[in-house]
């Protein structure tokens, strides 16, 4: 199928090479996310009378989390017929595959263990914190999904079509963008909750509005998405929607929930 219209999209995802080893835009994305993070929760922190110190620990948590919740997700949600063969796999990140819900879970479950070491105060304390800068890292990394032409999505005649030269070359959703911007403006509403009111007050109702918008929106998203293993071409849902719908109703539960004032 000849592209007849649209953006031709054949980016590097490799910025330079030092030896053997690429610094590609995917990882610069990644690691540029945790840096803001950093920035603002410790300017969050400065605001409520934090240690700031703790930032660090709190992020270090993160990461973690992150990296490892986002790997397991990946290998027993999406190809775990795969990893059960070769288990000596599953620690190869660098060969791709990571899953956002996987990592969702990663980090509530070490920012309960980072609550009950280091703040003394509730989890979702903590998450009111982290989950504003994670949309933005949201965003840069559907960027670098960009970059590398991956999560991308079905066929369309649409103008503003991408024609992924790297995968097919045929016109597709870049679903990757839709993300982008979508987890960009979730970012500005959550920063204007935070500063310019008192939601910050109430724990869990940031953290409520993160996992209703952002997997509220991924849920439907979705639909435009080629799915990513074989499996689901069986299944009226696929498993991104499968695990977003919970996440999404536990975030629908903390913004209707009774104020509990922190």
């Amino acid at each position: 199928m000849e592209p007849k219209n649209g953006i031709i999209w054949n980016a590097d995802p490799i910025i330079f090479h030092i030896g053997d080893w690429s610094v590609r835009w995917y990882g610069l994305l990644f690691a540029l996310g945790f840096v803001a993070g950093i920035y603002i929760v410790s300017k969050m922190f400065k605001r409520e009378g934090m240690n700031t110190d703790l930032v660090d620990s709190l992020f270090l948590y993160v990461v973690i989390g992150t990296v490892i919740g986002a790997r397991l997700g990946h290998v027993f949600f999406y190809d775990w017929g795969y990893y059960s063969k070769h288990p000596a796999e599953i620690i190869k990140i660098w060969h791709g595959g990571l899953a956002s819900h996987g990592g969702a879970i990663g980090i509530i479950t070490m920012l309960w263990f980072w609550s009950k070491k280091y703040s003394k105060r509730s989890i979702l304390w903590a998450m009111d914190k982290v989950v504003v800068p994670t949309a933005l890292a949201g965003a840069f990394i559907r960027t670098g999904n960009l970059i590398n032409s991956e999560i991308y999505g079905i066929p369309t005649s649409l103008p503003w079509a991408f024609t992924f030269v790297r995968e097919d070359n045929i016109p597709r959703h870049p679903t990757q963008i839709y993300e982008a911007l979508a987890y960009l403006l979730i970012f500005g509403f959550l920063m204007y909750k935070y500063w310019k009111t008192d939601i910050r007050l109430t724990e869990g109702k940031l953290f409520g509005w993160f996992m209703l918008l952002v997997f509220g929106f991924r849920f439907f998203v979705e639909f435009l998405k080629v799915d990513q293993s074989a499996f689901e071409a069986s299944m009226f849902l696929n498993m991104g929607q499968l695990l977003s719908i919970p996440l999404a109703l536990l975030g629908l539960y903390f913004v209707l929930r009774k104020p509990k004032l922190a």
